[in-house]
């Protein structure tokens, strides 16, 4: 007999791991993209900001849909949503695989950002209601299979890439991955929403509609605090080639425990691994000593990576050393931003909620193309690299002494208005 979609008979961890599985299978859409961009501009001649704006529209439409996205998992469940989105992957990739011009790079990027929000956003939202009181290390770990997904695959990617060209790379890996997503996606439930006392340590109960969420000063304050560390991390992760190359150390050899290869193949993989690593171990700690001050601790170790790659990015070793370690402070952003709202505002609403958060990536990722542009002005990296140190450090500062005192005043409102409450439902009872 079929579990019903609300059935508590329904593992929870059984879940994770199918959620777990398809953010795995859906990460190269992100965080491969990097290694197509210079093969793109080479054989079709396209400019390099315009290829990267096919990047921005994948991500701004990834996002700017969660809301309605997370709208329909709140009322129908996962499953749907997601297999609709394994196929919108499968789906973008093909068409990049026969685009002739940049319009049908961008068509394929407007069907890969549904596909990307549909599958993550959904995933990240289910995870808030089956964990109530392990938000941090639930979405953590989802957030993991996103990152290393994508680490897993390099190699292999990139020697497709080399070998039968990009247009192949993106055919096989785009099927692939999308059908995969599809399958599993088959086998999702809707949550059980957990209240307090069904969990040892389940959050208040609070539970704020989306139209209510967005009048609230904090979650516009969060939501200015993922723009800050965001853009950084965007621009990093679609400009690490050309960054690579510009710097002169994109085809250097490296060796490191006796493995030879190239710089930008070495950093994609070893970026990948520590962007996954790093989010349930962020949750985690998140979980213990609050999401503020993991925040200010890592946003801040953020924006002395980015230091490091300005002052030592021309060496081939310091270049992997510094990319690895901006995203591995970058990562947790996937863990903390989701834990945080969902502590703030509820686990009902939580995927609606979170989606309408979510929309602040799809903003920083316009900093891509802004990127290539203020380069190409000023000739050097050093500006953007910058920019992206001292907003990193700024959000830090900005979660724990900001964001931290206005949720506290928050959730006690909240909390008062529940005891008010308590008494005039028991009368009536």
């Amino acid at each position: 007999m079929t579990p019903s979609p609300a059935d508590p008979r329904v593992n929870r961890w059984a879940q994770l791991v199918l959620m777990v599985a398809c953010t795995v299978m859906l990460s190269n859409m992100q965080y491969g993209w990097t290694l197509f961009v210079n093969p793109m501009q080479k054989e079709n001649h396209w400019d390099r900001a315009g290829i990267q704006l096919a990047f921005s529209i994948l991500i701004v439409l990834n996002t700017w849909l969660a809301p309605l996205e997370g709208l329909l998992v709140d009322r129908h469940g996962p499953r749907p949503v997601v297999m609709f989105g394994g196929l919108c992957a499968a789906a973008a990739w093909v068409m990049n695989s026969y685009a002739q011009s940049l319009g049908g790079l961008y068509a394929g990027a407007v069907i890969g950002g549904v596909g990307m929000g549909c599958v993550f956003g959904t995933c990240i939202g289910a995870a808030l209601k089956w964990f109530p009181d392990r938000r941090g290390l639930a979405t953590g770990l989802i957030a993991m299979g996103y990152g290393l997904g994508a680490a897993a695959s390099v190699i292999p990617l990139a020697g497709m890439i080399q070998s039968s060209g990009y247009r192949r790379a993106f055919l096989v890996f785009g099927l692939i991955q999308g059908l995969s997503i599809f399958v599993m996606g088959a086998f999702l439930h809707k949550p059980v929403v957990r209240k307090a006392g069904s969990a040892t340590r389940a959050a208040a109960q609070v539970d704020v509609h989306p139209s209510q969420t967005v009048r609230t000063t904090v979650f516009w304050i969060i939501y200015l605090v993922y723009l800050m560390i965001g853009f950084g991390g965007m621009v990093m992760t679609a400009q690490l080639g050309p960054l690579a190359l510009d710097f002169g150390v994109a085809k250097q050899i490296v060796t490191i425990l006796g493995v030879s290869m190239p710089v930008l193949t070495l950093a994609a993989s070893v970026d990948n691994i520590a962007n996954g690593v790093t989010r349930p171990l962020c949750g985690f700690l998140s979980d213990r000593i609050g999401r503020e001050n993991t925040m200010l601790l890592v946003f801040t170790a953020e924006g002395a990576s980015f230091a490091g790659m300005i002052a030592f990015g021309r060496h081939p070793l310091a270049f992997v050393l510094f990319a690895a370690l901006i995203f591995l402070f970058w990562g947790e952003i996937f863990t903390i931003f989701p834990a945080i709202c969902g502590d703030t505002f509820g686990a009902k609403h939580a995927a609606a909620n979170n989606g309408l958060l979510y929309t602040a990536k799809g903003v920083s990722a316009l900093a891509v193309p802004a990127a290539n542009l203020l380069v190409t002005s000023t000739g050097t990296w050093t500006s953007v690299l910058l920019a992206a140190c001292i907003s990193s450090v700024a959000a830090g500062i900005a979660a724990r002494f900001v964001v931290l005192p206005m949720r506290r005043r928050l959730l006690a409102r909240y909390s008062s208005q529940r005891v008010e409450a308590a008494p005039a439902t028991s009368s009536v009872n």
